[in-house]
């Protein structure tokens, strides 16, 4: 557990009491800090209600006078559209306002950080960032917007690595970030009302580079525009980088080239694996995420052999896409996290013969998107509150079936797979939409897939990245 010495005796404000807040509030508490939290929701503040040292104080009617600084939820808007009263409170006072990222970096301030951010992506590279380390016998912990708190890390020690997953939001409160490798995969329109434009998006992602020192090193994806210009200006202003691609040869970078990934950093390129020996990185998308590894890995001195084996070896993180068993002719896939068409298209584009669970809580444009895909798609089985939305925007586009439960579509699916016998088929749970309607979220709807399958496969299997670390 991270030890947060210098705190002892400063006061602390934490807003927002999710997982990470309430570790944070009693990481600080065990610490010696005065502690005062406050969520606006009643589960949060159940999260620490007689947790010792922790005192519950609504902190918009108490203000933060003789508050040192203000811990603050990444969630919780702090400049646009509206700050929260607060964090209005705090820059009145000119108090910091930090994320639970940032007590993790002044606690451990000598550490060789990795920190991967980026629109698409992020987990499934800070995870196999993570494996490959891991695989090269590093001491490695793993975590801040995928999986544990940072607040829950262990030292790794001055020969270890910390290895940092990082949303916009966070970067915008982590002002002592200066990573030993930063990693920028790709930039598409997001979180445009909590930053106001895309300019305003970017240049929160940019934060990553801010303070990096002159020995420290780029990984910047180039297979879209903002990226592109991002590496431009870093080229400029003298950074190390390292250009990465999914698809494409990039002079003097680290690249995937008709499925290999190449090794081009002296000028003359070396191939160092076919990615289709990868089973749990299908797809473009996830080339450009084996590339930013390769890049990473190779930029803190790891062997070319020990990156390749590693990725071979990666087994993937639960729900994005996840292989969970292959029966017969048939690979079933869950990619539960594919909440919206962005996601689901990429999974559409790794596969042939889809047999395809679609369905859940409709977001804006439903599937219509996904058009030039239904004709990789052998039939679709509709599930949730959008199954008839869905059932009449697919059209003719491909057959579809109401099945409106997740059970009855993986039984119907499964079934239908078996009986067309077609090589290469793929039943891919892929739902296009929010899992509130039938699901607490996406995690459980996955789970509760990954379940239906195996029973109906006799497969126990063999645990994802993710399962792997927890057991």
């Amino acid at each position: 557990m991270v030890s947060l010495d210098f705190a002892k005796g400063r006061t602390y404000a934490v807003m927002g009491l999710g997982k990470s807040g309430a570790v944070a509030a009693r990481v600080l508490a065990e610490a010696g800090a005065t502690v005062l939290a406050w969520d606006d929701t009643e589960a949060g503040r159940n999260r620490v209600a007689g947790m010792a040292g922790v005192d519950l104080v609504d902190l918009a009617s108490r203000g933060l006078g003789e508050v040192d600084a203000l811990v603050l939820s990444p969630g919780i808007p702090h400049t646009y559209p509206e700050p929260h009263p607060v964090a209005v409170d705090a820059k009145a006072r000119d108090l910091s306002i930090i994320g639970d990222v940032e007590l993790l970096l002044r606690a451990m301030p000598d550490r060789r950080v990795v920190a991967i951010t980026g629109t698409n992506g992020k987990s499934t590279t800070t995870a196999l960032i993570g494996h490959i380390l891991e695989q090269a016998h590093l001491s490695v912990q793993i975590g801040g917007n995928l999986g544990r708190p940072a607040l829950e890390f262990e030292d790794p020690g001055r020969d270890g690595v910390l290895v940092l997953e990082l949303s916009s939001y966070q970067l915008e409160i982590t002002p002592s970030l200066a990573p030993t490798v930063a990693v920028w995969l790709n930039i598409t329109p997001d979180h445009i009302e909590r930053h106001g434009n895309l300019a305003g998006y970017i240049a929160a992602k940019r934060r990553i580079f801010a303070h990096q020192t002159p020995g420290s090193v780029a990984v910047v994806g180039v297979d879209d525009e903002p990226s592109l210009e991002t590496a431009e200006k870093l080229r400029r202003d003298g950074y190390r980088l390292i250009e990465i691609s999914g698809h494409e040869q990039v002079v003097g970078g680290i690249y995937a080239d008709h499925g290999v990934l190449t090794d081009a950093r002296t000028g003359q390129p070396r191939r160092m694996l076919e990615l289709d020996r990868a089973p749990a990185l299908p797809g473009i998308h996830n080339a450009q995420n084996a590339a930013a590894a390769t890049a990473a890995c190779l930029a803190l001195g790891i062997d070319r052999d020990i990156i390749a084996d590693a990725i071979i070896s990666f087994p993937g993180l639960a729900h994005r896409p996840e292989r969970v068993t292959v029966s017969g002719n048939v690979t079933y896939v869950n990619d539960s996290k594919a909440t919206n068409a962005d996601a689901t298209a990429r999974a559409l584009a790794c596969y042939d013969t889809i047999y395809w669970i679609a369905g859940g809580k409709a977001k804006e444009g439903g599937v219509e998107p996904l058009a030039p895909f239904f004709g990789r798609v052998k039939r679709a089985y509709l599930i949730g509150e959008s199954a008839g939305t869905f059932v009449r925007q697919i059209g003719d586009g491909c057959p579809t079936v109401l099945c409106r439960t997740l059970d009855s579509a993986v039984r119907q699916a499964h079934a239908d797979a078996r009986a067309d016998a077609i090589r290469g088929a793929t039943v891919l749970l892929s739902p296009a939409a929010a899992s509130f309607d039938q699901f607490p979220n996406f995690e459980v709807r996955g789970r509760s897939f990954c379940e239906l399958v195996r029973a109906l496969t006799d497969d126990n299997g063999g645990g994802t990245f993710e399962q792997r670390r927890a057991s």
